[in-house]
């Protein structure tokens, strides 16, 4: 009797798990999945997730495929977007405003990626950063992994609240947290994005574009492997 109390008690959680998939189809909030027919009949697609991260399992190219940039964060000259090496903490900013990350063949390199605004402006401090660097190349591919082909990759993308301290930094609220990369024997020079967003709120489930203001930028890096 026990034995067919636990059957029939799995059988029927079973049955409410599937109702409630097929009640669910998140398609009708982001066109950029595709034809709905390309959906399993019990109403999933075993292809997509939610959110749909840039690049990964759709073809968002950026931010702004469902999020709007229409925050305070709009005077580029207020705005800190940084990359440096972990060791030196000197900037890898070229002249024309990319970044330029160079490692020797299977040498492991550490950067910072720094975020924030000026400290003292009118406008309110970003709650939250997101970043991410994505090869565009890969966008609409099958790969999981975005960022630049032959190259290992740690942490390529993060989402993180503002309030760090770096110095040098001292003038803005920023975010920083490490990437390590390492070439491997396949990888290539590589030209990336880095992908931004100076944020605040929250967004909702279904709606991004309501909830959250934030603002968007880009940033090229350019990836070089040094042969020993």
């Amino acid at each position: 009797m026990k034995n067919k109390s636990i059957i029939a008690l799995a059988v029927f959680t079973a049955i409410v798990f599937i109702a409630q998939l097929s009640t669910t189809n998140e398609y009708t909030h982001h066109p950029e999945f595709g034809d709905a027919s390309a959906y399993h009949p019990i109403g999933i697609c075993a292809a997509y997730a939610y959110p749909p991260t840039v690049g990964v399992l759709t073809n968002s190219k950026n931010c702004i495929s469902c999020h709007v940039s229409n925050g305070p964060w709009m005077d580029e000259s207020k705005i800190v977007i940084d990359i440096l090496d972990k060791e030196t903490k000197q900037s890898l900013k070229q002249p024309d405003g990319s970044f330029l990350i160079e490692t020797n063949r299977w040498a492991q390199k550490t950067v910072l990626t720094v975020i924030g605004s000026m400290k003292g402006e009118s406008v309110p401090v970003p709650y939250r950063n997101a970043w991410l660097y994505i090869d565009p190349t890969s966008i609409g591919t099958n790969s999981l992994s975005k960022f630049a082909s032959g190259w290992d990759v740690n942490l390529p993308m993060s989402c993180r609240v503002v309030g760090d301290n770096l110095p040098g930094f001292e003038h803005a609220n920023i975010t920083n947290l490490p990437m390590t990369i390492q070439p491997m024997t396949n990888a290539n020079n590589a030209e990336m994005q880095l992908q931004v967003m100076l944020t605040m709120g929250e967004s909702l489930k279904g709606n991004a574009q309501d909830g959250m203001l934030g603002n968007y930028f880009e940033r090229k890096v350019k990836l070089v492997v040094k042969e020993n």
